[in-house]
């Protein structure tokens, strides 16, 4: 299982495309999206390239191969517009070896973990490229698309036999 992992578009065109360029390239056989698909949030600035519809154009081809928990940023009318589930706060996946919980990061996050046994917590939200190992469970965020935050850059994560990649875009 190799998974494309990314967070935090914010209804950046632009970026999107620099993400599906990395993701096509990268051969991944799944794109998990952390969050915070379309729209800005009042906390943030217009990301570059601001084209939530265009966002939607971009990603509905690939709604088959897409796995995406919700962000605080996404509502029910972002799910009327996308062919892909949007709304789940969390999700459970296993590549056989390890368990990844994978969440947005504004109600679950490093320093308020859910009930869960050992393993990967995938987060986004902090726009903030990180890895933290911990008693119980590695803490790692893939750090935003299209609004990175601490000089982390516009990146995602490609994750294959339990090695987690950075990729700048």
């Amino acid at each position: 299982m190799k998974l494309f992992i990314a967070s935090d578009i914010h209804g950046s065109a632009h970026w999107c495309t620099k993400m599906l360029e990395a993701y096509d390239k990268s051969g991944a056989d799944r794109l998990v999206l952390l969050g915070d698909i379309l729209y800005h949030g009042p906390r943030n600035d217009l990301p570059e390239g601001y084209s939530p519809k265009e966002v939607i154009a971009q990603l509905s081809p690939l709604a088959e191969r897409i796995l995406c928990v919700r962000g605080n940023c996404d509502t029910e009318v972002d799910q009327m517009v996308l062919p892909f589930p949007l709304l789940a706060d969390y999700a459970v996946i296993s590549d056989g070896v390890t368990d990844m919980y994978l969440t947005h990061g504004h109600k679950y996050g490093e320093n308020n973990p859910p009930p869960m046994h050992g393993g990967i917590l995938l987060c986004g939200h902090t726009h903030v490229a990180k890895t933290v190992s911990h008693e119980n469970f590695t803490y790692v965020n893939p750090g935003s698309v299209s609004i990175p935050k601490e000089d982390t850059g516009h990146g995602a994560l490609l994750y294959e036999k339990g090695v987690f990649t950075r990729i700048l875009l």
